[in-house]
């Protein structure tokens, strides 16, 4: 009876234990990033992209600065979609390759820290803003051309 005891104390302790869970993934670097998503378009200039590595291209970009490019650029800017066209892209992950594009055409970008990130998050959201009033008011604005077909 006592080995039967003992496999049924043991089973209750290995359920009550806590669940080692997985650690969380690790994020892509600048390089991964570019590699899977990227490159599609910033290696070959697709619709006018900064070609990766040429510092003429880029110049003016990093000129803008890194909070203010990485935002623009997740939101979507020029003929680029929203968040490089891949929805699942972790802002993090995306600032990394924006990093990494810049530093390898002629910039001195790192991987953004905290604090960029905050600066990046909040360009994002006053982009946004300003875009969203763009097109409320254009929505405005065809409001009143439907009421002056009436």
């Amino acid at each position: 009876m006592k080995p039967m005891f003992a496999t049924l104390l043991l089973g209750l302790l290995v359920q009550a234990a806590p669940a080692v869970s997985a650690p969380p993934d690790p994020l892509k670097s600048g390089k991964q990033v570019y590699n899977e998503v990227c490159f599609a378009c910033h290696k070959t200039g697709v619709a006018d992209a900064p070609k990766f590595g040429n510092k003429s291209d880029w110049a003016p970009l990093i000129e803008e600065g890194q909070p203010i490019l990485t935002a623009h650029a997740w939101v979507g800017v020029r003929a680029m979609p929203a968040k490089g066209g891949q929805p699942e892209l972790k802002l993090s992950e995306f600032a990394r390759a924006v990093a990494y594009m810049a530093s390898e055409s002629g910039g001195n970008w790192k991987d953004p820290n905290a604090d960029m990130m905050h600066k990046i998050r909040k360009e994002a959201e006053e982009r946004l803003e300003k875009s969203i009033k763009e097109m409320q008011a254009m929505k405005k604005e065809l409001h009143r051309l439907n009421e002056e077909d009436d």
